[in-house]
Formats: structure tokens, C-alpha cells, sequence
């Protein structure tokens, strides 16, 4: 049901958006960008990941660590599983690989992912109440961020229980059909928020945010729209809560129309909006299906085995076999 409705929600913002669209107006325009906007645009949103791969190792250095090419080869293939597959399932395909090579329990590396959002999920809300000042956002992100605010707030008080109460929630847990399975859990989650690199990983998360304001820079200032990096990061702040529900692979349509819709809060004629969102949506997607495809195929793997293997939610690998330890970037 919940695919469908995505889908469907993604067909209609495609069809409205490129309704009556006069491409050959505008592509000469998109054929028209400077290379060096557009490679400028690529290499900060490839930095955009290393700068996640950097943060999720600091987040999992007190209970073991990978190389960064490591990390970064588990988050391109969850992002390339994320941009051809339904129910967004490359948190728990990355966590299965990070477990996989680490040795650090599966449960364990999923907390970790779920920190991840929790601290973006912050930024985010804190970026939106900055931008609010600034322009009149759409009455639908309002409600939108308002719903997530409330979503983080109880997951940050079920964290922060676990972390400031730890005994309480392991006698909790005791009463629990869960309480097997959580006990170690628990451990680990406090092993991690007592550590600097837990607060550093926090800091971190507000970088991880603002560099994806700088594809966006690049290629506005490539195509002329006039955009301040100020702009250019409200527009993100749209581009990210729209993105939260769920819905197609790739967020194809819902990314163009929050696109256009954020251009236009800014003076920009609806025809150039959609070219732009258009030149916006190929550069940041075409490398990353490219990496994540190549980061796939060094894995050994297919994404199917992948996913199959993600669903039925794996034990621990504590061992980690010579085949898997030998696929790499």
C-alpha cells in the first residue's frame, strides 16, 4: 500500500510539473552550464558522503571501527539501493554490510544509523526554524516539519532514557518479550553516548547538512538564477523535509516539484525553476548511481541478496568471512 501511494504521489508531482514544459526552450540552457559548475557540483556531493562515512566511523569507534573506504563502500551501495528499490531499504542494507565487515552487531550498527537521523533529523528542524525568518515557506513543510519535530522528540526521549537511566530501561526491558535481544543493545548505545566522538559525530551532522547546500550553490550560480548560498540552503532545508515521507525510488517527481517550488519562493520564472531542478536532479543522481553501482559490484553481491538478506534481519556476524573481507573500493 505505502509503495503505491508513493508511487503515485511521484507520478502526479512528474506530470504537474512537466506539464506543458517547453523543452526546447530550456535545454539548450541546461547544455549551456560551465563544466566546471557542474564538476564543482559533483565533488562537494561526493564530499557530502565522505563526510557521513567519517561521522558514522566516529559514531562506532568505541565499540570497533572500518576503514573510511569501507564505510563509504556500505553507504554508496544503501544510497544506490535507496534510488532503484521501494521502501527506501539501504539504511538497513548499509548497516548489514557495516556489520558484516566490522563485526559489530547488527542491532548495534542500526542504532548507530538511528542516532544518524536523529542528529539530521535536529539540524534539519533547527534549519527550518532559521529559515522561516527569512521566507514564507509552504504551508505543507510547516505541517510536515511539525510532525517531525514530534517524531524526533519522542525517539530523542526513548535515546536519552536509554542513556541516563541505563539500569531502569534494562530492568524495563526485563518485563519484555524484547529483553534478549535489547540487553547488549543498550550496552552499546551507552558505550557510544559516553564517548567524545558521540558529540563530535553531532557536530559533524551539522556539516553533513550545510555541504549539501553547495551542489546546489554551484549549479544555481552555473545556470544563473541568482541564488545566494543562503538561498541555496533554504532550498535544501524544502528538498529534505519533502523528502521524508515515503515514496518512489529516487524521490523522482517529488524531488522536481520541491524543486521548482523552492525556486519560485525566490523570484524564478516556473520555466527556468523547472530546468533547473531538471540539470539538478541528473547531476547529483547519475554519480551516485554510478558510485553505488560500482561500490555494489565490489561487494560480490547483487542487491537482491542484499535486500533478501536485510529483511530477515541477520544475527550478529561476529565472523566475517574471507570473501566479504576481500570485496572493497
Amino acid at each position: 500500500m505505502i509503495p503505491t501511494a508513493g508511487y503515485a504521489v511521484s507520478m502526479a508531482c512528474l506530470v504537474h510539473v512537466y506539464r506543458h514544459f517547453n523543452w526546447a526552450e530550456q535545454w539548450p540552457r541546461i547544455q549551456a552550464v560551465p563544466t566546471p559548475a557542474i564538476l564543482a557540483a559533483v565533488l562537494t556531493d561526493i564530499a557530502v558522503y565522505c563526510v557521513q562515512g567519517w561521522r558514522w566511523n566516529l559514531l562506532l569507534s568505541p565499540l570497533g571501527s572500518l576503514p573510511k573506504l569501507r564505510t563509504m563502500q556500505a553507504i554508496y551501495v544503501g544510497l544506490f539501493a535507496n534510488e532503484v528499490l521501494p521502501l527506501r531499504p539501504g539504511e538497513v542494507i548499509r548497516s548489514l554490510l557495516q556489520a558484516r565487515w566490522s563485526g559489530v552487531p547488527f542491532s548495534v550498527v542500526v542504532s548507530s544509523v538511528i542516532i544518524e537521523r536523529l542528529f539530521d533529523g535536529i539540524w534539519l528542524i533547527a534549519a527550518f526554524f532559521a529559515a522561516s525568518f527569512f521566507v514564507e515557506l509552504p504551508e505543507l513543510l510547516v505541517v510536515g516539519s511539525r510532525i517531525l519535530a514530534v517524531l524526533l522528540l519522542g525517539i530523542g526521549c526513548l535515546l536519552a532514557f536509554a542513556i541516563l537511566a541505563q539500569e531502569r530501561a534494562e530492568r524495563w526491558l526485563q518485563r519484555t518479550i524484547w529483553a534478549q535481544g535489547f540487553h547488549h543493545l543498550l550496552g552499546a548505545v551507552g558505550s557510544m553516548s559516553h564517548s567524545p566522538s558521540f558529540y563530535q559525530s553531532f557536530l559533524w551532522s551539522g556539516l553533513y547538512l550545510a555541504l549539501q547546500a553547495a551542489p546546489i550553490y554551484f549549479l544555481a550560480t552555473g545556470f544563473q538564477l541568482g541564488l545566494t548560498l543562503g538561498e541555496c540552503a533554504i532550498l535544501l532545508v524544502i528538498i529534505r523535509l519533502g523528502a521524508v515521507p515515503p515514496q518512489a525510488p529516487g524521490n523522482v517527481g517529488t524531488f522536481q516539484w520541491l524543486v521548482v517550488v523552492g525556486v519560485m519562493l525566490f523570484g524564478v520564472a516556473r520555466e527556468t525553476a523547472i530546468g533547473f531542478a531538471t540539470l539538478l536532479f541528473l547531476v547529483i543522481t547519475v554519480p551516485l548511481w554510478t558510485v553505488g553501482f560500482v561500490a555494489l559490484l565490489a561487494t560480490g553481491m547483487k542487491l537482491s541478496q542484499l535486500r533478501r538478506e536485510a529483511v530477515n534481519e541477520p544475527e550478529t556476524p561476529h565472523a566475517t568471512s574471507s570473501s566479504s573481507r576481500s570485496a572493497g573500493l
